[in-house]
């Protein structure tokens, strides 16, 4: 018999053990992992006696896991709950059979995360893309584009919820069918930065918010660091659109260098102050990336996945291309031409933009492009 949703989630009980696990003073994610592999559940290791925990922590990190549970416990257990219990939100502890598998590859995976959204997301091909915060017009253009292409080709775009080049990705991932998550650095019941207060809205509404704080956690300055390693634990490649030397961006590349992930880095303007970090990047391995095609290649996706579906031969390319012309053009009209519906004509021009055939310009037009 298949487990219904209800079936997976934490009793009380076993709830208030996670709860009680992850704020266990001095008992770190490392350790919180090495327990669980040795007693299986958080309920077990607070059953164990001294000795057995002794055998694989140190005797005042065994002294602290016997201490009792804080009096906040209890109260917490009941926030989750209700938090839990609104439209839309889940709770994945480590041991959930849906909580993301890349993720629990990572060394330090966070035990507990707070899903609000769709968490069908996690399990899906994914790019994390990061950048300056403080982007230039043309970086956060990159951006959206380039994650709006990706989207398109079913290619999820995993980023943080900062402002600059992560809301520019979220945005344009937010236009294709692969979607977006954002991961950040409070807990799930909180929006940072209040400006992008409309697009997280966006994101919870049409694709997945992720974070491993407790509940209420503010913007605290250490967490947002560390939560980049669930950035690029939660993709298969991370690509750094635009980054100063000393951006926190480089954080992101090193730990999925760590992971064992891809990273890929768009070049700049040598005198660009915020192409120095990707050039950075570039010289010591990281791949150089301008287009989506570049991107799904080294993620062994050709040009044929760019076309969601979609078939056509040589002649319908012909077609396409004649009745754009050479003036900039709107999908919609050029659907009309064709007598075809614009959603289908939009995977064909994806493919064919890749192909390096037309541009896709701002506001929704197309330009051919002549050899």
């Amino acid at each position: 018999m298949q487990a219904t949703e209800s079936s997976l989630l934490p009793t009380a009980s076993a709830l208030a053990a996670w709860l009680r696990l992850e704020q266990t003073g001095g008992v770190g994610l490392m350790t919180a992992h090495a327990l669980l592999e040795r007693f299986g559940t958080p309920e077990a290791i607070f059953q164990a006696g001294y000795d057995a925990l002794r055998a694989v922590v140190k005797p005042v990190r065994a002294r602290a896991l016997l201490a009792p549970p804080s009096a906040n416990l209890d109260p917490q257990v009941d926030a989750v709950q209700a938090w839990r219990a609104q439209p839309g939100n889940l709770l994945l502890t480590y041991d959930h059979p849906e909580y993301p598998a890349l993720l629990r590859q990572i060394a330090a995976a966070p035990l507990m995360l707070y899903v609000k959204g769709n968490p069908a997301l996690l399990h899906r091909l994914s790019v994390a893309m990061v950048g300056s915060r403080n982007a230039s017009l043309m970086g956060m253009q990159n951006a959206e584009r380039m994650a709006r292409a990706l989207s398109e080709a079913s290619v999820t775009i995993v980023s943080g919820l900062a402002l600059g080049i992560d809301a520019a990705a979220h945005a344009g991932g937010l236009a294709g069918a692969g979607g977006t998550v954002a991961v950040i650095g409070t807990g799930a019941d909180r929006i940072y930065p209040a400006s992008n207060e409309a697009l997280a809205r966006r994101i919870a509404e049409q694709g997945c918010i992720v974070s491993e704080y407790a509940l209420g956690t503010p913007p605290l300055r250490d967490n947002f660091p560390r939560r980049n390693r669930v950035i690029s634990g939660l993709a298969r490649a991370v690509l750094v659109v635009e980054a100063a030397a000393r951006s926190g961006s480089l954080i992101t590349a090193r730990l999925a260098v760590a992971q064992d992930r891809d990273v890929y880095a768009m070049p700049g303007s040598v005198h660009a102050t915020l192409s120095k970090g990707c050039h950075r990047l570039i010289r010591d391995g990281a791949k150089l990336v301008e287009t989506a095609a570049d991107v799904l290649s080294e993620l062994n996706m050709g040009v044929d996945a760019m076309a969601t579906g979609s078939h056509f031969d040589d002649s319908f390319v012909d077609r396409v291309l004649i009745a754009m012309g050479d003036e900039p053009i709107r999908a919609e009209a050029l659907a009309v031409h064709l007598q075809q519906s614009a959603a289908e004509l939009q995977g064909q021009l994806l493919a064919l933009e890749l192909a390096g055939l037309l541009e896709r310009l701002p506001g929704g037009w197309f330009q051919r492009l002549r050899s």
